[in-house]
């Protein structure tokens, strides 16, 4: 009996230090890790949230862009970042979901490496064009694309994003040819497609919705099941000539693997509280997202299935990172 005392003592002992860190937590600036550059999706929606993130917990949240390589430089740093809840990684599926099928060498592994804290939300992607490019209609670029097999171009966001892959899905569901551009971020591939220099591409929704009303870009569908109440006169790419064509984004908030429990707890509750504000749900709404918030184990779930669909879809495109 003296002897499980002292065991018992021992381990109460050890345990303090974790059970302190976790009661004080945050008593510091804690660091947001973006594998984009600022004004890409996953930074607004990020900066979205921060701010009451930053309120509720007490400490600043500080955004920290890396962009680079698909999101492989942003997510390798997270990924080996110390494990004390002073770094999270908000991100979209490309550097986590769909580049380890992409690529043979990825320096972290995201079902070992990264611990999910919650979902934040799903949004799908748009078929934006160059106004100038002589189709106004899905079915009238994949016509064009036929007539002229590698002389049409798309830009994506990166080797191995959620954009690129969903441009790849198109090709191979639609019969096309047309030539990927990738870029370092979202923001100048759009920019390219705005000033005629690339032909279209898929995007969200929220960093373009002012193009698209303005005229400066034209978009051909919505890659969702239904249409979007922010876009409602924008048929789906599926009703407007690729049958059964969806492409969605996500973002979610990792932290990296053996956070403490009762941090990536903390984290959860706060930023599920956040997400079921009318403010922050209204906000999302005019970007055309769906709030989610979910608990960690449900969204260890979402990553592993999203994954496993991932791994699927790169197959049956032919996908690969140049």
């Amino acid at each position: 009996m003296e002897t499980l005392y002292r065991i018992f003592s021992g381990l109460a002992v050890a345990l303090l230090p974790l059970m302190a860190a976790a009661q004080d937590y945050p008593s510091k600036p804690i660091r947001v890790i973006l594998s984009v550059p600022a004004g890409a999706t996953p930074d607004v929606t990020a900066r979205l949230i921060t701010p009451a993130l930053s309120h509720i917990l007490g400490q600043q949240l500080v955004v920290d862009n890396r962009p680079g390589a698909g999101g492989l430089i942003g997510a390798e740093i997270a990924s080996k970042a110390t494990a004390d809840g002073y770094t999270i990684f908000i991100s979209s599926p490309g550097a986590l979901t769909i580049l380890p099928h992409l690529r043979k060498n990825v320096p972290y592994d995201t079902l070992r490496d990264f611990a999910p804290v919650s979902l934040i939300s799903i949004g799908p992607f748009v078929l934006i064009t160059h106004p100038a490019l002589p189709a106004k209609t899905v079915k009238e670029l994949i016509a064009l694309a036929k007539a002229q097999p590698g002389k049409l171009n798309y830009a994506s966001a990166g080797n191995g994003v959620a954009n690129h892959l969903a441009m790849e899905l198109f090709k191979q569901m639609a019969g096309v040819d047309i030539v990927h551009v990738p870029y370092k971020g979202a923001p100048q591939a759009v920019s390219d497609v705005l000033a005629g220099h690339m032909n279209m591409m898929f995007n969200s929704i929220a960093p373009i919705v002012a193009h698209i009303k303005a005229g400066r870009v034209r978009v051909l569908g919505i890659a969702s099941a239904k249409r979007s109440p922010q876009l409602p006169d924008v048929p789906t790419i599926s009703e407007a000539g690729v049958p059964g064509f969806e492409a969605v984004n996500w973002f979610g908030m990792f932290a990296p693997a053996k956070t403490p429990p009762r941090i990536i707890a903390r984290l959860n509750e706060t930023v599920v509280k956040v997400l079921r504000t009318p403010e922050t749900q209204s906000q999302f709404a005019a970007l055309g997202a769906d709030v989610v918030g979910s608990t960690p184990e449900e969204f260890a779930a979402f990553v592993r299935r999203d994954m496993e669909q991932y791994a699927k879809i790169v197959k049956l495109s032919g996908a690969k990172v140049d």
